[in-house]
């Protein structure tokens, strides 16, 4: 399947694809770590919503290339990127691909790591500094990209990151630094809005709250959803796809007038 070279394979390159006719006016959508759990519900809502997706993964081949599959041969194109977000050429080469497909109007900044559950004490420099290379720096680097290549553009473009409850509550003794960068990222939201709303650029954040994903499971608890679904009024975790329709609702024309906003979808918690 195409563009599966890791960004230090290709370089800055755009990927190589086996469809030769894409309209180059087809709206593309960019979601990074779109392979598994939010994102990859995600894509499958948007490509019902008659977008082309460009998505990233880091180290999920297989599931990159199922999700690929599933929409080969119906609809807008669909297409996975294999690279490290945080590499300081990522957002260049993220945006070169996308382009390669149509015409991108949209990013949605969802890869995120949370590290190791345990309190600060426990943390380690090189999981402290790929935890906020990942989730700030990286959508940081991607954000900018987006504002040099649509600030003279006309039509709407839209920029919507994921962040997270733990952004207010902190998550003590389990991920303060990933409830940090969280917090960040809501900063970053909201500045950025206010500097690109005269280019027609939209940035809000959605925050989902507990969702039952294998980000659990990565982090050392597959359970916790579970563990913590007592402590949501509405007594459940949340799933993959409830997050990804408030993603979807911030990327259609129904919020033109929504931007420097922070959604929760946390149950209430």
């Amino acid at each position: 399947m195409p563009g599966r070279q890791s960004i230090s394979e290709r370089g800055s390159g755009m990927p190589q694809t086996e469809r030769q006719d894409n309209d180059k006016t087809t709206p593309i959508v960019i979601v990074t770590g779109g392979s598994r759990g939010i994102g990859a519900s995600l894509v499958e809502r948007l490509h019902r919503e008659g977008f082309g997706v460009l998505f990233t993964h880091a180290q999920s081949p297989q599931e990159a290339e199922t999700l690929e599959q599933t929409f080969s041969d119906d609809g807008p194109v669909v297409r996975g990127l294999q690279c490290d977000v945080a590499n300081p050429d990522a957002s260049t080469c993220i945006f070169d691909a996308a382009e390669a497909l149509g015409d991108p109007v949209a990013l949605v900044n969802n890869a995120g790591i949370t590290g190791g559950l345990g309190p600060l004490a426990e943390l380690g420099d090189n999981e402290l500094d790929r935890v906020i290379a990942v989730n700030l720096a990286a959508p940081a680097r991607l954000c900018r990209e987006a504002a040099r290549r649509w600030q003279n553009h006309a039509s709407r473009k839209s920029i919507v990151n994921i962040s997270s409850v733990a952004a207010r509550t902190g998550s003590p003794n389990e991920y303060v630094v990933y409830a940090a960068t969280k917090a960040g990222l809501e900063a970053l939201t909201r500045g950025l809005a206010k500097e690109l709303a005269g280019a027609n650029i939209l940035v809000n954040a959605v925050s989902p709250g507990t969702t039952d994903t294998t980000l659990h499971a990565r982090s050392g608890e597959p359970g916790r959803a579970k563990r913590i679904a007592e402590k949501i009024p509405l007594g459940r975790a949340g799933q993959p796809d409830e997050i990804a329709n408030a993603i979807a609702w911030l990327l259609s024309t129904e919020t033109s007038y929504i931007t420097g906003s922070v959604i929760e979808v946390t149950g209430g918690l």
